[in-house]
């Protein structure tokens, strides 16, 4: 089951695509945001593909694949939870998840275009396995509990513009993180019962050239690892979304170039689809 979100930017149509067929949600939800969670959106929709009371969506395939989900109350990221991407920029693994939070209005389609400054000249690509919480969480008693509050898994780029994250950060990460249509998800969100997030091969590319390729094993901190030490901080709520980081391979490494105007880059999260995405500068 693929929970998607079709159309235009700012009328996309709830669907789910089945056995290759996409459906229709709008029956049960107006849209794939918190409500839908809140209200065990997942298990209401297998119930109504197993009844057979969802039409499918005519001309599916012509429309825009938006972000699968929208408006949560929070996007929280965990920054160097890959020991060789530490490595990379230049500091140890932590010992404890480090983290910034990106706006909700970051959030991008998988294949809508990178828009950038003329400033942003530092601008990285980071494909990460994305969490989607499911149920109100807050202070579960473990890593294993943690894992019961997932609703399901997406592949999200974490864009950076690092000039604005390091050099005029003031020690805060989020300034250089936060620029409209930073966090592009998609193109679906799969629902946690189909992935084992602790085993799944990530991928990014620019202009055709390989330049991240790892897996979810290689994490420091699992998905439930993160869910519990972050929530005896923090609450979760239903559609929230946690990116969980991004292995070596980046331009911060020095070994690559930042993106500049016309680079296409391209994601792959196994079993969670694909991006492509065109950068474009703009005054």
């Amino acid at each position: 089951m693929e929970l998607l979100r079709l159309g235009p930017i700012g009328h996309e149509i709830p669907a789910v695509r089945h056995e290759g067929v996409c459906f229709e949600l709008r029956p049960l939800f107006d849209d794939i945001d918190p409500n839908f969670f809140d209200a065990d959106g997942i298990g209401r929709v297998r119930s109504a593909l197993d009844a057979g009371e969802l039409k499918p969506l005519e001309g599916a395939d012509d429309l825009r694949i938006g972000a699968p989900l929208t408006r949560p109350s929070a996007i929280v990221c965990v920054g160097m939870n890959y020991a060789a991407h530490a490595r990379e920029t230049g500091a140890e693994p932590p010992e404890r998840p480090v983290i910034f939070f990106k706006m909700p209005s970051t959030i991008a389609g998988p294949s809508d275009p990178i828009e950038l400054p003329p400033y942003a000249t530092k601008t990285d690509w980071e494909v990460e396995l994305g969490v989607v919480i499911g149920s109100r969480a807050f202070r579960v008693a473990s890593a294993e509990e943690g894992l019961n509050h997932v609703a399901g898994y997406v592949l999200g780029n974490d864009l950076s513009e690092r000039r604005l994250q390091i050099e005029e950060s003031g020690g805060q990460w989020s300034k250089g993180k936060n620029l409209p249509g930073f966090t592009p998800l998609g193109p679906w969100i799969r629902p946690v019962a189909e992935v084992d997030p602790g085993n799944l091969r990530l991928r990014s590319w620019v202009n055709g050239e390989a330049r991240q390729d790892s897996s979810t094993s290689d994490l420091i901190f699992s998905v439930g690892e993160i869910i519990f030490q972050l929530n005896q901080a923090m609450a979760f709520a239903p559609g929230d979304v946690i990116l969980t980081g991004t292995p070596q391979g980046v331009a911060l490494s020095g070994r690559y170039p930042y993106l500049a105007d016309g680079d296409v880059v391209e994601l792959e999260l196994e079993g969670l689809g694909r991006h492509r995405q065109v950068v474009t500068v703009t005054e």
